[in-house]
Formats: structure tokens, sequence, C-alpha cells
């Protein structure tokens, strides 16, 4: 089974520095439509037999010129970004950015259950995601396209990689930044990691 794993493409939300996360659910702008062109160009050989996205609409959006052909898509809440709280959609500040960072650094030194006010920790992006990633084990299909976002890559590719949630900064993600995973019995091999060669 190949799965291409794309954040979805950028929003003005992601312009102006505003957190989204899940409870913010933004349009992309003409620049992450460009970007969502560019990517179907470039991916639309591949046989996908099934779509799957977040709930929220940029990962939608991201993939809509696949959806128009009718492959089956599924939505999942398992996909959808982590819960930033009361952060989500306010611009920043230096108390805000303190926090968030705060937040940050204690996921990096194993403090998977910190969150910022009324948020989601990062154990509990990860339990979710460890629910997806048992499903997609089931999946029949051969050719899978994921959209997802920032925050749910990072940790997503670092659970497929078995690498510690403490360590998701090595992870990178960009807007339709895309990862590329051949799933064997001898387990998973990455051929593209957020590849950004459709731009």
């Amino acid at each position: 089974m190949h799965v291409y794993f794309i954040r979805h493409g950028e929003t003005d939300f992601n312009r102006q520095g505003i957190i989204q996360g899940r409870g913010v659910d933004s349009d992309l702008n003409e620049t992450g439509r460009e970007q969502a062109r560019a990517f179907f160009e470039a991916y639309k050989h591949i046989n996908f037999e099934l779509i799957v996205t977040s709930t929220l609409k940029r990962t939608h959006q991201t993939v809509s010129h696949f959806i128009e052909r009718e492959i089956p898509w599924i939505q999942l809440l398992e996909l959808d970004e982590i819960s930033w709280g009361s952060f989500e959609g306010t611009s920043p500040s230096p108390e805000r950015n303190e926090a968030f960072h705060h937040t940050l650094h204690a996921w990096r030194n194993g403090d998977l259950d910190a969150s910022l006010p009324d948020g989601e920790s990062a154990r509990q992006l990860d339990e979710r995601l460890s629910r997806f990633v048992e499903w997609l084990g089931t999946r029949p299909e051969k050719h899978i396209l994921v959209a997802t976002h920032g925050r749910t890559i990072r940790v997503l590719i670092s659970r497929l990689k078995q690498l510690p949630v403490s360590e998701m900064d090595q992870v990178g993600h960009t807007n339709t930044g895309c990862y590329m995973a051949h799933f064997t019995d001898e387990g998973i091999r990455f051929h593209l990691e957020n590849d950004l060669s459709h731009l």
C-alpha cells in the first residue's frame, strides 16, 4: 500500500501567523488554491482508490480536484488539527507567543500532557492518530491520498517512523508538502518527505 500524506494549502490565517487549530474552519486563499491545483497536476496520474481528509474544509479544498473525480472520500475526526483551545483564531501577541512556545518546549522535554488553555495535549492528539493508523492498516486499497494539518502531520509521521512524540519537531511540514509512505509486511518506508517539487 502506498499512502500520500499532504498538508492543506495556504489560508489567510497561515499567512498572517494566526493559529487555526481544530476550531477554525478556514478556506484556502488564492495561493492555497494554486498550490492545490499544482499538486493535482503533479499527482493526477496516480490511481488513487481512496481519499481521506479531516473534517475541516481546508483539507477538502486542497484535494477537491481529486474528489471531483468521484474517488471514494472519507472524512475522519481523527485527522483534524490539534485544538489550540482559547488561542485559536487570535492574533499573535508577546504573551500568547510565550505560552505557545512554553507548550512546545514542554512537549520536547517529554511532558506530552501539556496544553494551551482549553486545548488538546500532544498525548491526546497522538491517541486519536493511533486510532487512525490502526484503521489505515485495515484498508484494502493500494493507493490512498490523505489530507490533514501541520501539527497532525508532525505527530502522525513521528508515529509511523516510530519516533517518540517528543521528537515531532524533526518532522517538517509546509503547505501541500507531501509525504509518501510504502507500507509492506516488513514495515514502512518513506519515499517522499515534505516534498514540494510540484510547486
